[in-house]
C-alpha cells in the first residue's frame, strides 16, 4: 500500500512515498481504507521540527482522515465493515480529563498517522461520520473541528447571545464561526485581508477587523461591544497575541489558547488578574467531545468549509499551499482513487 513518511524533522520536501505491507487489526482495533485527509498547521511544524513535542522517525504524518473500516479485530463491537468514520486525533483519550495515555496516542506526532491508504485505529479513536458529509468535508473535522468544539462548548460553556472572537481564517477559527454560529452568539472576526473577511461575514460573522489596518483591534473589540469587551477569544496566535486577547475580554472573560503561529514573548500576569481572564490551553479533544461535535452538525446540517483539495500524488503541494497562508478554511489530500 502507498503512504508517505517524513524521514525526520528536515522540512516537507524530505517527505517521501513509499510502499508498505498491509496492516492487520488486533483485538479491539479496525483497519480503515483511507479516502480522505487534512491538513493543520501541527503537520508544518512536525516536518520543519518547530513542533513543541518530537515525532517518531520515518513517521506518517497527518492526524485527520476518514474512510471506510474494511475489517476488525476480536472484541471490537462499536464498527462493522462499511461503517464510514473519521479518525480521533488522540487514539487514547475517551472522555473526561486526558490521561497519561492520551499524549503518546496523537496521531501523526507521537504514532504514525492518516496519509496512508490503510491505517489500523483503536476501537476508542474512531467515530462515525456524519451522514451528510462526503469523506473530504469528514476529514476536516478531528483536529480543528473538535478543537474549536473544545474551545467554545468545554471551556467556553457558549450559549446563545455571548460574544466571541475568532482570530484569523484557518480551520479552527472557521470551525469556530460555524460553532458559534449554530449557537446563536455573536461573533467578531478578524484577518487582514478584506475578502477573507468579506467570505466570514457572508458566513455569518457579526463585526469583522481587518488587524492589519486596525492593529489595535482588542480596543477596536471593546468598542463593538459597548466598552464590555468579548466573553472569549480563540486565540490560535499565541504569546505575540495573547496581550491584545486579554485587552478584547471583559472582566472575568475567557482566553481558549490554541496555537502559537505569533511566536513567543513575555506575558506579564498583572493583565491576566486586571480583567481576571479564565485562560485555559487547549490540545484537541476526546471521542466524546467528537460525537457531540458530530451529533451537533449533524442536526444543524453544518459543512465544513474546504479551500482546496489535492490528489495524493500532489501531497507536497498541498503542504505549500498551507505554508503559503492563503487558505480560508481547510485543505484536503484525496488518498483514494
Amino acid at each position: 500500500m502507498r503512504a508517505y513518511q517524513l524521514p525526520g524533522p528536515t522540512g516537507v520536501d524530505s517527505l517521501k512515498a513509499v510502499e508498505l505491507p498491509m496492516p492487520k487489526p488486533g483485538r479491539g482495533q479496525v483497519l480503515v481504507k483511507v479516502h480522505s485527509c487534512s491538513l493543520n498547521y501541527r503537520d508544518l511544524a512536525i516536518a520543519s521540527g518547530a513542533y513543541r513535542q518530537g515525532s517518531k522517525p520515518d513517521l506518517i504524518p497527518l492526524s485527520d482522515g476518514a474512510g471506510e473500516v474494511v475489517e476488525f479485530g476480536a472484541g471490537v463491537t462499536r464498527f462493522k465493515a462499511g461503517d464510514k468514520v473519521a479518525s480521533c486525533f488522540f487514539q487514547r483519550w475517551i472522555g473526561g480529563e486526558a490521561g497519561a495515555s492520551a499524549a503518546p496516542s496523537a496521531l501523526g506526532g507521537a504514532i504514525d498517522g492518516m496519509l496512508v491508504e490503510y491505517v489500523v485505529l483503536e476501537e476508542g479513536g474512531v467515530v462515525q461520520i456524519p451522514a451528510h458529509l462526503n469523506y473530504d468535508e469528514a476529514a476536516t473535522l478531528p483536529c480543528a473541528a473538535v478543537t474549536a468544539w473544545h474551545a467554545l462548548m468545554v471551556h467556553g460553556g457558549l450559549i446563545a447571545g455571548k460574544t466571541i472572537l475568532v482570530q484569523g481564517t484557518g480551520g479552527v477559527s472557521i470551525f469556530g464561526l460555524q460553532i458559534a454560529r449554530m449557537m446563536g452568539a455573536n461573533i467578531i472576526a478578524t484577518s487582514s485581508s478584506d475578502a477573507k473577511l468579506q467570505r466570514a461575514k457572508a458566513m455569518g460573522a457579526t463585526h469583522t477587523i481587518n488587524y492589519k489596518t486596525t492593529p489595535d483591534w482588542d480596543k477596536a473589540a471593546m468598542e463593538l461591544t459597548g466598552g464590555v469587551g468579548v466573553d472569549q477569544v480563540v486565540e490560535v496566535g499565541g504569546a505575540g497575541t495573547f496581550a491584545k486577547s486579554i485587552g478584547a475580554i471583559k472582566p472575568g472573560g475567557k482566553v481558549s489558547m490554541i496555537g502559537v503561529l505569533s511566536g513567543g514573548a513575555e506575558i506579564n500576569p498583572m493583565m491576566i488578574m486586571a480583567k481576571r481572564a479564565n485562560i485555559q490551553g487547549i490540545s484537541v479533544g476526546s471521542t466524546q467531545m467528537f460525537e457531540a461535535l458530530n451529533a451537533a452538525i449533524s442536526a444543524n446540517g453544518v459543512k465544513p468549509v474546504i479551500d482546496k483539495t489535492f490528489s495524493f500524488d500532489e501531497t507536497k503541494a498541498a503542504f505549500a499551499h498551507l505554508k503559503g497562508a492563503s487558505h480560508f478554511g481547510k485543505v484536503v489530500i484525496k488518498v483514494a482513487q
